[in-house]
């Protein structure tokens, strides 16, 4: 199904927002459940999407990704989280960390169940739906294997400062102040998708022997 460009707005659009503005809303739900009411305090844990959206990284750089053929790339408001008031920071950076990721992968499972019961209903509303749903898992599974690289400000960089022995975790932390152009270099590079599309496909294999 070839999509014009305005099919792609409407189609794209709700999937690539929720992703990342949940995503967002996750951080700040664990941080609150670990001791840090920083993000709650700041209005951000909430599902509304308003409160997380930037202008630039979640509307128009997606866009341009999805439009160009690029992989997605952007990101909301982050999150704020201050580690250090977690009732045991270097443990609980971990959860907080692990809860975006794992937001992006029960959306994929939700876009899945959509794709199921869109199976159902008429043609008409069948096809938009199950396009809206296709991008959705692409969408989640995407922004998942991306946070979990184990690069900081990435959410797998936190979660390995997290797991690492102290004295290589305050080394392994320093990164984080290059981390971003670490990042974009890998993408213009090409070494990055070389490095997730492997994993992307691994996490798609295991949602297709998990729901057929």
């Amino acid at each position: 199904m070839e999509l014009s460009l305005i099919q792609k707005i409407v189609i794209y659009a709700p999937p690539i927002i929720f992703a990342i503005t949940v995503h967002e809303a996750a951080h700040g739900y664990a941080a609150k459940h670990f001791g840090d009411m920083t993000a709650y305090n700041a209005g951000r844990i909430t599902l509304n999407p308003l409160k997380h959206i930037d202008l630039f990284g979640t509307i128009l750089l997606p866009a341009m990704t999805i439009l160009l053929g690029g992989i997605l790339f952007g990101w909301a408001k982050p999150v704020p989280v201050d580690f250090s008031r977690l009732r045991n920071p270097k443990k609980d950076m971990l959860w907080v960390a692990a809860a975006g990721p794992a937001s992006n992968f029960l959306m994929a499972i939700l876009w899945v169940l959509v794709i199921k019961f869109a199976m159902g209903a008429p043609e008409a509303i069948s096809l938009p739906m199950i396009e809206m749903a296709k991008a959705g898992i692409s969408i989640n599974i995407v922004l998942m294997v991306l946070n979990l690289l184990p690069l900081p400000p990435l959410d797998g960089g936190r979660i390995a400062v997290s797991l690492l022995p102290m004295p290589y975790a305050i080394k392994f932390a320093q990164i984080e102040r290059f981390g971003f152009l670490i990042l974009i270099a890998l993408m213009f590079s090409g070494i990055l998708n070389k490095i997730l599309d492997p994993l992307i496909n691994a996490v798609y294999a295991l949602i297709i022997s998990l729901f057929g």
